[in-house]
């Protein structure tokens, strides 16, 4: 085994957290929690990649209020599932007591095509927009956030932090990224305040860097908070590999431990993050919403952009960013292989976060470590993205295909 798969496949400390190894389970919605809350879905999905060998699984998208949810499905932290949460990760460090547990902070901000909104009428971003998600669901426009608003979502931040850390999560992971609410900040595309929150990028990070500190403040020194961030928004007018370094840069000098670096986003560029086969097709076919059905017909061919998939499609973006920051790097996108996993650890990156790989194979840890030829049989025909709506939740069609054959 040469020097950097050792590397990949040793003990490590993410902050001041040890980890078993330095392959970590990215965070991904997985459709898995029905109305709102954890339960067995979303427990068993997570058994797999912890019984698998992953050194810390990441449970994707717990947003900090209800109205920061998509969609009604998916769970919002507050002290209703407290209990819940305890369960959930108990049962996990029972099922492996080695591994760690992370959850993804996020908020959809004006992106949203939830209907049982609880404290507002409509979603909040930083300007007043078109929300062509919830379009189809009676939310055509998104408000622009006040200076209350601002300061709500930040609370929100604090609350939900704090009581992730009093349920068994050993880290937290804030989403700055794909087009969501913090980055709806971040991004000169959204963001068109003329207040302190927007113009300058000094201005546009006021609001990430107080989420930051919030977060910080709520869970002490010694706990791990990892950042994914945008490299580039991948649209005209949005946001630049350029100053994505000055945003990490400012992230660093804010304490944070370790950052994730994606790009794309999910409202205008998502098979940017993707890669591989498109989601327009299976989109289409698994719709129920007429009006919605009719959209993605009429424009999904200019939002779901082909993107060929390569391995390490993050890489050099990447790497810059390695190069302008003091804290851990966590790299992702397009790590489907050994060699891979190889490469990664050769230039440099501290610890590798993998996504569909185990959605395919959530014992690709334990079979990696095991045989240096390991194949993990991925394909990337983005068919397990689709389903985050299905009953039940994603899953690799390509198991339930191979299994029947």
């Amino acid at each position: 085994m040469s020097d950097s798969l050792h590397k990949a496949f040793s003990p490590a400390m993410l902050g001041k957290l040890p980890l078993k190894n330095r392959i970590l389970k990215a965070a991904t919605y997985e459709g898995k929690t029905p109305d709102g809350i954890p339960g067995e879905l979303l427990l068993n999905f997570h058994k797999g990649i912890v019984a698998g060998g992953t050194a810390m699984t990441t449970i994707g998208y717990c947003t900090t209020e209800a109205d920061g949810r998509i969609n009604d499905q998916m769970m919002w932290i507050h002290e209703g599932i407290r209990d819940r949460l305890t369960h959930m990760n108990s049962e996990l460090k029972k099922t492996a007591p080695d591994a760690a547990i992370s959850g993804q902070m996020t908020h959809c901000g004006n992106f949203s095509k939830n209907r049982k909104m609880q404290r507002l009428k409509r979603p909040l971003g930083p300007s007043r927009q078109f929300n062509m998600l919830g379009a189809a669901s009676g939310m055509p426009f998104a408000g622009a956030m006040s200076v209350g608003d601002i300061d709500y979502l930040v609370q929100t931040y604090s609350d939900a932090a704090a009581l992730m850390k009093a349920t068994g999560f050993d880290a937290v992971e804030i989403h700055f990224s794909h087009g969501y609410g913090i980055s709806q900040f971040i991004s000169p595309k959204t963001n068109r305040r003329t207040d302190n929150y927007g113009g300058s990028l000094a201005n546009r990070m006021r609001l990430p860097l107080r989420v930051m500190d919030a977060v910080r403040r709520a869970v002490g020194d010694d706990f791990p908070i990892l950042g994914k961030i945008g490299l580039t928004d991948g649209i005209k007018d949005g946001l630049h590999i350029d100053e994505a370094i000055e945003v990490a840069a400012m992230l660093d000098a804010s304490g944070i431990d370790a950052l994730i670096c994606s790009g794309g986003t999910s409202s205008f560029n998502p098979m940017l993050y993707f890669r591989g086969d498109t989601l327009e097709k299976g989109l289409i076919e698994v719709e129920k919403n007429p009006i919605m059905k009719l959209g993605l017909k009429l424009v999904g061919s200019r939002m779901f952009n082909h993107y060929p998939y390569e391995e390490l499609y993050f890489l050099d973006d990447a790497k810059r960013v390695r190069d302008r920051v003091n804290c851990q790097m966590v790299y992702i996108g397009g790590c489907t292989d050994v060699a891979s996993i190889e490469k990664v650890m050769g230039e440099g990156f501290d610890f590798i976060q993998l996504g569909r790989p185990l959605i395919k194979d959530p014992a690709f840890v334990n079979h990696a470590m095991a045989d240096r030829n390991y194949q993990n049989g991925c394909i990337h025909c983005n068919r397990c993205a689709i389903l985050i709506e299905a009953p039940g939740g994603i899953y690799c069609p390509l198991n339930l295909e191979e299994a029947s054959a």
